[in-house]
């Protein structure tokens, strides 16, 4: 006795389509996200009525306790500041070696808790000016213009 091998169904179905569509869909997402480093620890900003949103390409965190963060990097406020300058320096230059500084300089934001006092902040400037950042700003919350 011999049997017949069974009929093979042909589907209309294609996966080829959903494929695409699932390729689309993560380029997309690539394409939109915006990848940035974590936080060295969190910080709440002042509050201020900031006409516009601080944009830049570095990120110094200053804390409550006067802790100092960039990338993974964290010191503590009575630590010496310059491994926290080598790391912004080398950051700088490797950022300068793929885009123009000269037409557009490097944007440093400093991300400072409301509760961090103006004596150490004050203090920082001076060592983010020795990193090659003539420029500093603030990262603030917005808050009620009353």
């Amino acid at each position: 006795m011999q049997f017949a091998p069974p009929k093979r169904q042909k589907g209309n179905a294609s996966l080829l389509p959903m494929i695409n569509v699932v390729f689309l869909l993560l380029i997309f997402f690539l394409i939109s996200a915006k990848l940035a480093p974590p936080e060295p620890f969190p910080t709440e900003p002042p509050v201020s009525v900031a006409a516009s949103e601080a944009e830049g390409e570095f990120s110094v965190y200053l804390g409550a306790d006067g802790k100092l963060g960039f990338r993974e990097l964290t010191l503590a406020a009575k630590d010496d500041v310059t491994p926290l300058l080598d790391a912004l320096v080398a950051a700088r230059e490797a950022y300068c070696a793929q885009s123009d500084c000269s037409a557009q300089p490097a944007h440093l934001l400093l991300r400072g808790d409301q509760s961090a006092g103006a004596t150490r902040l004050a203090a920082l400037l001076p060592v983010l000016g020795k990193a090659g950042f003539a420029q500093v700003e603030l990262v603030t919350s917005r808050g009620d213009a009353r």
